[in-house]
């Protein structure tokens, strides 16, 4: 198919170019998506999904919490980022994280 870009109008030559970008953004989509099944089939074939695999790629899940402080259950700490106060106090008095275990 040969097109004459020449002997086309500025509109038609727009017109094309929308095309143009539409079938360029819907063909990268569509390998994305076929990339993205690839690789949840393999992850699948050793017995794990993607989302384990990447940290939960599409938004991070939540953290179970592996903590709780011992008087008050509500309060929790997942393990991660800075040690909560209660935590600290517990460990400054000489006791072991393993004590408060959920």
């Amino acid at each position: 198919m040969n097109i004459d870009i020449d002997a086309m109008s500025l509109r038609e030559l727009r017109d094309m170019r929308n095309k143009l970008d539409k079938a360029i953004s819907t063909y990268e989509e569509r390998r994305r998506r076929e990339a993205l099944a690839a690789a949840e089939h393999a992850v699948r074939e050793f017995g794990f999904n993607l989302s384990e695999l990447t940290g939960g790629k599409a938004g991070r899940s939540k953290v179970a919490p592996k903590y709780a402080h011992p008087e008050d259950a509500s309060l929790t700490w997942t393990g991660r980022g800075r040690k909560p106060r209660w935590i600290q106090e517990h460990l400054d008095a000489g006791k072991s994280l393993d004590d408060l275990e959920i």
